[in-house]
């Protein structure tokens, strides 16, 4: 299992950006993909961006061409860079990975969330 810490949210104009970041500590040995979630205010979660450990990337269709996920080189920590934020992006985004070296090991770890607020 891996245990993650996210970083960076905070309060922003509309237009502007923003980056998270996601700190990843723990075996990562056998850790196949990150991602973010976000859940608005008195909405589901739902899925932001996602990575696997090749470098594939998937995006929500709001977010995509203003949102971009990455990490670095140990994949220790993950990024997701958010540009020409919108009023609609307030919401706590949470990180989390998921791996296993076996079916029975399979895991997903969640951090704690970090809120972003975008004032139009």
């Amino acid at each position: 299992q891996v245990q993650l810490a996210e970083s960076g949210g905070g309060l922003v104009q509309a237009g502007t950006s923003l980056r998270l970041s996601c700190a990843v500590s723990g075996n990562i040995i056998c850790m196949s993909d990150m991602g973010w979630y976000r859940q608005p205010p008195g909405k589901e979660r739902e899925l932001v961006a996602s990575i696997t450990t090749r470098g594939r990337t998937n995006y929500a269709d709001s977010v995509k061409g203003r949102f971009t996920i990455s990490t670095d080189n140990t994949k220790t920590t993950a990024y997701l860079q958010m540009n020409s934020l919108k009023p609609e992006d307030t919401a706590d985004y949470y990180c989390t990975a998921a791996g296993g070296c076996t079916v029975e090991q399979f895991y997903r770890s969640w951090g704690q969330g970090t809120q972003v607020t975008v004032s139009s």
